[in-house]
């Protein structure tokens, strides 16, 4: 796919004719960045409409070993261009699908509680594509309410772990706490279509090695119905025990 077919497709998915102001959001952000430690992640302020990141931590360099200055100044044309080719098609359609759902399912006043995480490869300095899941949260939205503006938190993961192309929605609840409200796998399934987003839930918070009244207390239900949903998922995945569930998932949490 040509840069300039991702150029077209992705400001289809986030037209917009508002152009809200970031200068509070990107004060207060690089106010905490100067107290951040090193690590293996970063983030940057995403704008969909100039195709620009406003603010790109410190981290970018140390996880990438690329120059923030030069994605700062060639934005995300430069960061489309490192995406792995085999990736590209699959993370449009992700966020197509996304933007889609968002607008279709979330009511205006909830989206500001949204949250939202996709996956794919991406070649860092050396040349090797390493494992990037990229975590976002809508910071602006257009008068249609369609986010706009997002604060993008990247993880960086070895390129030996093996990961499908995988999307999620998740929505904070009454209890403060991320419920999936949707996910997609757009590769090989890792976790069979018969699985619902409430037993999505309970396996993300059972690889975080949460009890199930410790669930119960998260999710807002009995612990006699996280037990339930623990029974119903061993039965569809044909898993003996959930120990063997969580060995099988923990590289992936970051999805769930």
């Amino acid at each position: 796919m040509k840069h300039n077919q991702i150029k077209d497709f992705y400001k289809t998915i986030f037209r917009s004719y508002d152009k809200p102001s970031l200068e509070t959001h990107i004060k207060k952000i690089i106010e905490l960045d100067n107290y951040l430690p090193y690590s293996s992640t970063f983030f940057c302020i995403t704008n969909t409409q100039s195709l620009e990141f406003e603010y790109i931590s410190k981290n970018f360099k140390a996880c990438l070993g690329l120059d923030s200055n030069l994605l700062k100044t060639k934005g995300m044309r430069y960061f489309w261009s490192r995406i792995h080719p085999d990736d590209l098609e699959k993370w449009l359609k992700a966020l197509n699908e996304l933007m889609e759902f968002t607008l279709g399912n979330i009511n205006l006043e909830d989206r500001q509680k949204a949250n939202y995480t996709w996956n794919y490869r991406f070649k860092n300095a050396e040349d090797v594509y390493v494992n990037l899941i990229q975590n976002t949260t809508p910071l602006a939205f257009d008068s249609l309410g369609k986010p706009i503006i997002g604060l993008a938190h990247y993880t960086v993961l070895h390129s030996d772990i093996k990961m499908d192309i995988s999307a999620s929605a998740k929505l904070l609840n009454s209890q403060n706490e991320y419920e999936t409200i949707y996910f997609n796998n757009y590769g090989q399934k890792l976790l069979s279509e018969g699985i619902s987003n409430r037993e999505r839930d309970v396996i993300r918070l059972l690889v975080l090695d949460y009890s199930s009244k410790e669930i119960s207390q998260k999710l807002n239900i009995s612990p006699h119905t996280v037990d339930t949903h623990r029974r119903n998922i061993l039965k569809k995945l044909n898993i003996s025990s959930t120990g063997e569930l969580i060995g099988m998932l923990k590289m992936n949490q970051n999805l769930f």
